[in-house]
């Protein structure tokens, strides 16, 4: 009896392990999926607002690019028909209108950067640029002043340097 007692016992002591261990909650473990890191600390809007200060540099890099480059064969054809003895008085009189349209665009290119200039300085995701991009305008008001004087070649140097200036608030932009 002692030998069925003692193997009894001895199943029940080896079913409670095996119960035990089967009652006991396993740890499964969870993957999280991984957190998405932004190269930016800045606000949604503040991204917002500093692309779209990039987008407007560079249209004007292309506005201002683009006028260059016209500046050159319209200049040149002003200032022949300056120097031309021969033309006659309804050619320089189309010749003074020209000027007149020309120093205005230039103008008017001005005001685009003017308005430019003053968002960059108005908006604070923006002023960190504006040491860089500091200046434009005035450089564009020199440009009319020389093309006004009648210096049509001269006036596209400062424009370059416009040029310069928005390029170089482009890179420095992240």
């Amino acid at each position: 009896m002692t030998k069925r007692f003692a193997l009894i016992l001895a199943f029940i002591l080896l079913g409670s392990g095996v119960a035990a261990d089967a009652q006991t909650r396993r740890t499964t473990r969870r993957t999280t999926p991984p957190k998405v890191v932004t190269s930016s600390t800045l606000p949604a809007n503040a991204v917002a607002e500093r692309k779209a200060g990039a987008e407007k540099a560079a249209v004007q890099i292309k506005n201002v690019s683009r006028f260059i480059f016209l500046l050159g064969g319209v200049a040149k054809g002003i200032e022949d028909i300056d120097k031309d003895p021969r033309a006659n008085r309804a050619a320089k009189d189309a010749n003074e209108t020209n000027k007149r349209e020309l120093v205005q665009a230039i103008r008017n290119l001005e005001a685009g950067l003017q308005a430019l200039e003053i968002e960059f300085r108005t908006k604070e995701t923006l002023k960190k640029h504006v040491p860089i991009i500091g200046g434009i305008t005035e450089l564009a008001r020199t440009s009319g002043d020389l093309a006004a004087s009648g210096r049509l070649t001269e006036a596209g140097r400062p424009l370059l340097d416009v040029v310069e200036k928005l390029s170089d608030t482009l890179v420095a932009m992240p």
